[in-house]
């Protein structure tokens, strides 16, 4: 177990309201907070519509400010009420959260950035830890689990995907050439990968008699290939699905989550939990 000297009483406090979910007053903050969110994607979807802007455009502007700052007083209450600042910044919420409150800022600079608070919507995950959905927090994390470790084979499979688009690009290159619109390889393996992902845009299409039993040849490969990510996350998650973590406490000492459930200490530096 590391040292460490316990928070003061009114950071543990704060750290309490913000970060646990379990807590009347902390419930309360996470509610207020996912309102706010979700108000403040409203507004900004809204004001993208001209006509909307032209007539409410300085309640708009305002009312993002309003959030803005207290977004900012939250992330930096956020880094207050916990021992090891660097844990949550560099965490996956502590980045969404600097992220949604810097696209306001940058749009003094940059017009048309403060469009970018739409990112806020990533903050909405936390719904599942505020209204204690145990089951969505356990397949949550089954799913990241499962991703984690599918990693490695599905990189392997998309390198193997991008050889055969390349290939078969190549070929409807050489075949079709630049009179039916594959004017390059570049292009002919944008086409391959679009026909072999069935999405099929329509935009260039294979004139020849050889070209088009080729784009038959990709498309039914396509969808033996779509099936395959599927299969190995699924597999993946099969494995450890023996495994799910619903515990929503967060240690204030370094801000690890995914605690055993009825857990009193830390799994990572031994904190009283």
């Amino acid at each position: 177990m590391e040292n460490y000297k316990p928070l003061s009483s009114w950071k543990a406090k704060l750290h309490e309201v913000i970060y646990e979910a379990d807590t009347p007053a902390g419930k309360l903050f996470d509610v207020i907070l996912l309102w706010a969110i979700l108000f403040s994607i409203v507004m900004v979807m809204l004001e993208s519509v001209a006509s909307l802007d032209q007539k409410y455009h300085a309640f708009f502007n305002i009312s993002e400010w309003i959030v803005t700052i207290i977004f900012t007083i939250e992330y930096i209450a956020r880094i207050i009420a916990i021992k090891s600042p660097k844990k949550y910044i560099f965490s996956f919420y502590g980045v969404i959260d600097l992220l949604s409150t810097l696209p306001k800022y940058i749009s003094l600079f940059f017009a048309g950035t403060h469009y970018l608070v739409a990112i806020r919507a990533l903050r909405l995950l936390r719904i599942f830890r505020v209204l204690k959905l145990m089951k969505f927090v356990g397949a949550s994390n089954r799913i990241l689990v499962a991703l984690r470790n599918s990693r490695p084979k599905i990189l392997v499979f998309l390198f193997t995907v991008m050889i055969i688009s390349i290939i078969l690009g190549t070929i409807m290159y050489l075949i079709e050439g630049p009179q039916n619109g594959f004017t390059s390889i570049p292009t002919s393996i944008y086409w391959t990968i679009v026909t072999l992902t069935t999405v099929g845009y329509g935009d260039i299409a294979p004139q020849t008699p050889i070209g088009q039993i080729i784009a038959v040849f990709i498309m039914i490969i396509g969808y033996g290939i779509i099936a395959v990510p599927t299969g190995i996350v699924t597999a993946e998650m099969a494995i450890g699905s023996k495994s799910i973590v619903t515990n929503t406490t967060n240690c204030s000492h370094c801000s690890a989550d995914t605690h055993k459930d009825k857990a009193q200490f830390c799994y990572k530096c031994g904190h009283l939990l």
